[in-house]
């Protein structure tokens, strides 16, 4: 009996990185996820969001994710022909989910560091926050070309 196969969308791009939870680990984050998103030719626009996306996820993770001995991992998902970015950083602590201030939030009010998910939202199309077993979690966050946008 002949059945069909899934088709798999080749043209959908994947790249996966382990780093330290170091400042250089999310230094390196942001520079590679700057570099693949060149090399596959992501619009710039979506490159550039995405650029300070993965370095406040990463510094989030970074900052609020450490497990000493624990690296954090990026993964970038990026479909060209929808104009899709999806970006994620998975960390190990997943006891404690990442919460913006309210949007009316006065910036003088905010703690020194406070304005990180508010940069998020503001450049991500969607976030949130999704545990990963067995003890982590995982930002994603998904970032729509501009022109592709209905």
């Amino acid at each position: 009996m002949n059945h069909a196969l899934p088709q798999v969308d080749r043209s959908t791009r994947t790249f996966t990185q382990l780093l330290s939870s170091t400042r250089r680990g999310a230094r390196l984050a942001r520079l590679l996820a700057v570099t693949e998103l060149r090399t596959w030719g992501a619009p710039q626009d979506l490159t550039e969001r995405a650029e300070l996306v993965v370095a406040e996820l990463a510094a989030n993770a970074v900052l609020h994710g450490l497990v000493p001995g624990r690296c954090f991992r990026l993964t970038l998902v990026f479909d060209p022909a929808a104009g899709r970015l999806r970006v994620e950083v998975t960390d190990a602590r997943g006891e404690v989910y990442p919460q913006p201030p309210p949007a009316d939030t006065e910036p003088e009010t905010l703690h020194p560091g406070g304005r990180g998910l508010l940069l998020v939202a503001a450049l991500a199309d969607h976030w949130a926050a999704v545990p990963h077993p067995p003890g982590g979690k995982t930002v994603r966050a998904e970032l729509i070309d501009t022109r592709t946008r209905a």
